[in-house]
């Protein structure tokens, strides 16, 4: 054999040999990727078309199963929410949608430090007009009619369970883009009469239409449930102890998350529901910490999510106290019932 040729035959075994390792360290990690998927339990997930105005009824929410589509808004069929998801390529931290109109919260990061955008979707998750966010995102909503928008973020802390925090919560209209940027300034009335403190936070926006709205008021060590009115820039305690309300489709009563004596100082809240024509309360069945706005996914049940192994996991529960929490689907959060 020539000196060339014996190089040449060199050549082919060193290639052939790359080639087996490359296919053998490529075949491992897509086992590995699938026995991941597998212990997970998660959903298959592929890119694909996404809509806020479906022709049936759906659920969107941001994925947080491993993979490619990672925080991507995702949709499935409503009635088969741990099916396969398809994936928007819009990312968004928190998300809410209504009527063919999205609220998308967004991260932008930079070489330092993070800045955060609230973003306007139209029905095909097209970018309609963009806002800078005062801080870390946490809570979203858009009203019934799709014409009004809300999110809240923490301008100082990350979360609620101490006093050590500052929120901001803003308001826009859609139709002339008005922005009412800091809700803290509206008129507060306390027990009938004007109020007025420096420790006053205001946060969790949920619309009854497009005057008319609900939102948690902090002051003095307390929170209050507080109806406000767009028009009047007021905003009128209605009930104590109530964060992150959550108004139900037919306008009766409030869902949201409640302190509750004797637990823990890092998970202090329940999740009840208020009745608003009574004033009365009562607790649901699930009786872990709730740290979410939650979701009405009709006028009998609520949507809410628990820490997951991924994130978060999405939970329900009779809106009445009765039967027991249910899992809906795995590594999501921020929902949206559409269609």
């Amino acid at each position: 054999m020539t000196r060339t040729a014996r190089l040449l035959t060199l050549l082919l075994a060193v290639l052939l040999l790359g080639a087996v390792g490359t296919g053998a360290v490529l075949y491992a990690a897509d086992r590995s990727g699938e026995r991941d998927r597998e212990q997970a339990g998660g959903p298959e997930v592929r890119s694909g078309s996404v809509s806020l105005s479906p022709p049936d009824r759906r659920l969107v929410l941001r994925n947080l199963a491993w993979g490619p589509h990672r925080d991507e808004l995702a949709t499935v069929p409503a009635d088969r929410p741990d099916g396969p998801r398809t994936a928007s390529g819009v990312k968004c931290l928190r998300f809410h949608a209504a009527a063919g109109t999205g609220i998308c919260l967004q991260a932008e990061h930079g070489a330092l430090d993070d800045t955060y955008r609230a973003v306007v979707l139209d029905a095909q998750l097209h970018e309609v007009r963009r806002f800078p966010a005062a801080g870390i995102p946490t809570r979203s909503r858009v009203s019934p009619s799709g014409h009004l928008v809300a999110w809240t973020v923490f301008v100082s802390g990350d979360s609620y369970a101490g006093t050590d925090f500052s929120t901001r919560t803003t308001i826009v209209d859609t139709r002339g883009w008005a922005v009412q940027d800091n809700l803290e300034t509206f008129t507060i009335i306390k027990d009938g009469k004007p109020y007025r403190a420096a420790d006053v936070n205001v946060w969790g926006v949920t619309f009854a239409d497009d005057g008319r709205f609900y939102v948690t008021v902090a002051t003095g060590g307390r929170t209050y449930l507080a109806q406000g009115d767009l028009a009047a820039r007021t905003l009128t305690t209605l009930h104590p102890n109530v964060e992150c309300p959550s108004l139900s489709p037919d306008g009766t009563r409030i869902a949201y998350k409640k302190r509750v004596d004797g637990a823990s100082p890092d998970a202090p809240w329940r999740l009840y529901v208020l009745d608003l024509r009574t004033m009365t309360e009562n607790a649901t069945a699930e009786q872990r910490n709730i740290d979410d706005q939650a979701l009405w996914s009709d006028d009998a049940t609520l949507v809410y999510s628990l820490p997951g192994d991924y994130g978060a996991d999405l939970w329900t529960t009779p809106a009445d106290g009765s039967g027991t929490p249910q899992p809906l689907t795995r590594s999501a959060l921020a929902p949206a019932y559409l269609g």
